[in-house]
């Protein structure tokens, strides 16, 4: 990144891919699988991992668990050094939404293509920004 910019062209501050993930394999959908995923993924784009935290029905009651399908899954928070990656998985729609934001930059081609494989989707569509 540039040392200096202009209010007229500010340097970014950071990059963030929005991938939307449609026919994936809920089997992946488990707080294991999505560790490894973010292991496996900080080590392709050159992050460093930092803390996990993950959002689940794991030691829920069955009768307090998510069954609605916009909300039944697992979300995770990845911290890495420059930032985070956030994950939501749904399990009855097979989905998978993540967000991978850093100020450092990263190849956003390969972070998608390594996601869309790790989850076995059928379709992935990426959004890339740069933030200012």
């Amino acid at each position: 990144m540039p040392e200096s910019s202009t209010l007229a062209d500010p340097a970014p501050y950071g990059y963030e891919l929005v991938l939307d993930l449609h026919g994936c394999n809920p089997r992946r959908f488990n707080r294991k699988d999505i560790d490894d995923y973010f292991t496996e993924l900080c080590q392709r784009i050159d992050m460093q991992k930092c803390e996990v935290h993950f959002w689940d029905d794991v030691g829920v009651q069955p009768e307090e668990r998510q069954t609605d399908p916009h909300t039944k899954g697992t979300s995770a928070v990845c911290f890495i050094l420059t930032s985070s990656i956030v994950i939501h998985t749904l399990d009855i729609l097979k989905t998978v939404y993540v967000n991978i934001f850093s100020c450092k930059d990263f190849d956003p081609d390969l972070a998608a293509a390594f996601t869309r494989d790790w989850f076995e989707a059928a379709t992935c569509e990426p959004t890339f920004l740069t933030r200012r």
